[in-house]
């Protein structure tokens, strides 16, 4: 691998995991980590690190040409809860970072781009079981907006000027190596740490308020296999739907009790209950299935077991 890869959005919670996982795939030197602000000691001192700005192309531009990117993944956006109270700012930020990079390839300054969507694309009048891979797009977010735009954005640039950009429709991400981003499912991730602290935990959803949710590890195996697959096999030029395990708060709890057996779970629901009762229950990825090989390595009890040894480990929980 002679030019490299830029990683925009590098401290976040995809954004810090892969970057480890392609520094020890392709080298710490040839993957270069970039962000607002500067990550923590682990991700800064692993490799080259550039504090850049999303959303000033200029500086995107001198950072490839620094380093002979040929790569770049953008991963820096404001998320689904954040975005909500402040709407313009959102939209600034998750489109002109998006558009930063299309533009770029139109340029044929960078070969290959990866963008992330969200589960968030899809609205009330969307099927809400299986979701298929094409099918209603009713956002009610600011952070669905955004994505649904963007969508659009990625799959006309790839027609019209021929850049080779690929997307994933992320489901919720469960992780325990990174504090969650202000997101709607970050339920998920605090009810584990919550268990092993006081062995119990508060949702902002209700009981039975069932979402798409996946492992950090496939989302991350997922995101490199898709952007290394041939471009013949990528079909899709918008995103892939991309499932994992469909999870209820009630589910999660009820598997961490099989280890923490006293857990208790209650609720009290603020503003992120109604942004779920917008998204999908269950997605439909065949499509990835069969472009691209795709295929999920973690159920819930993997899940769970994982993530209350990691809590443990990292966190000296």
């Amino acid at each position: 691998m002679a030019s490299k890869v830029l990683i925009i959005g590098a401290c976040g919670q995809i954004g810090s995991e892969l970057t480890q996982n392609l520094r020890e795939k392709h080298g710490a030197d040839q993957i270069v980590a970039a962000d607002l602000k500067k990550g923590n000691a682990e991700l800064m001192n692993a490799g080259p690190f550039e504090q850049l700005d999303a959303t000033d192309k200029n500086a995107i531009e001198a950072v490839v040409e620094k380093h002979n990117i040929s790569e770049v993944y953008q991963l820096a956006a404001m998320l689904s809860g954040t975005a909500e109270k402040m709407p313009m700012k959102a939209w600034q930020l998750n489109m002109n970072s998006l558009f930063n990079l299309l533009e770029m390839g139109k340029e044929e300054k960078v070969d290959k781009i990866f963008w992330p969507s969200s589960i968030a694309v899809f609205g009330p009048s969307t099927p809400k079981e299986n979701t298929p891979q094409q099918t209603v797009m009713e956002p009610t977010t600011v952070y669905g907006i955004s994505k649904q735009a963007g969508e659009r954005w990625c799959e006309y640039y790839h027609k019209q000027y021929n850049v080779d950009v690929r997307s994933i429709r992320y489901p919720g991400l469960l992780s325990y190596k990174t504090a969650p981003g202000g997101g709607t499912t970050d339920y998920a991730i605090e009810i584990f740490e919550h268990a092993l602290k006081t062995q119990s935990y508060t949702c902002f959803l209700e009981k039975d308020m069932a979402l798409p949710m996946m492992f950090m590890d496939d989302a991350i195996r997922a995101t490199v296999e898709l952007m290394e697959n041939p471009s013949e096999n990528i079909k899709v030029r918008s995103s892939y739907n991309l499932a994992g395990i469909r999870i209820t708060p009630e589910d999660l709890a009820a598997s961490i009790r099989e280890e923490i057996p006293g857990f208790k779970l209650d609720v009290n629901t603020d503003f992120r209950q109604q942004i779920a009762e917008t998204w999908p229950s269950s997605i439909d990825d065949s499509t990835a299935q069969k472009d691209w090989g795709w295929s999920p390595k973690f159920d819930l009890k993997k899940v769970t077991e994982t993530m209350l040894k990691g809590m443990r480990e990292v966190h000296s929980l």
